[in-house]
């Protein structure tokens, strides 16, 4: 087995696109696929970078990727990462590249001494939903996503 996890390069920016790109297809939502090359650039290769990632390489190629960034919880009081993607080519599914970024992040929650690590799954998707129960995952049902954005957010925002 020949896998490697690194952390994304500045000149990693078009592949994370063409992961979103390609996360964003299977979850069937191109149509909100916006980020661009600048985008990452300037958000995870900034002065102050506030995301960040790491590529997944099989024998070489990169085949997967996670993008990440710090909560916090005021329940516990400690910080915790949100995983924001996690995508892995469909020719190398199967091959543990998954859970080796979900490991990866796992181990920085423990090393730093995070207190949670959370992130989505679309409920529709019984593949990822089997896999993440599989790795210790608990789903939250009795929360609800609540997202205020475009038109609304500027009306929000409004002074």
């Amino acid at each position: 087995m020949s896998l490697v996890i690194r952390s994304a390069a500045p000149d990693d920016a078009a592949l994370i696109i063409r992961f979103i790109a390609a996360l964003a297809e299977y979850e069937k939502l191109s149509h909100e696929a916006k980020a661009s090359e600048a985008d990452i650039l300037r958000d995870l290769f900034g002065a102050n970078p506030k995301v960040f990632c790491e590529i997944a390489e099989w024998q070489g190629k990169p085949v997967g990727f996670s993008l990440w960034f710090y909560t916090y919880s005021t329940f516990q009081g400690r910080h915790g990462i949100w995983l924001e993607d996690l995508f892995v080519d469909p020719e190398a599914r199967g091959l543990g590249v998954g859970k080796a970024l979900l490991v990866n992040l796992a181990q920085r929650c423990v090393r730093e001494g995070l207190g949670r690590f959370e992130w989505w799954v679309l409920d529709w998707n019984e593949p990822s939903i089997a896999f993440y129960k599989s790795q210790g995952g608990v789903m939250q049902d009795e929360w609800t996503k609540v997202r205020v954005d475009g038109e609304a957010l500027a009306r929000l925002g409004a002074p």
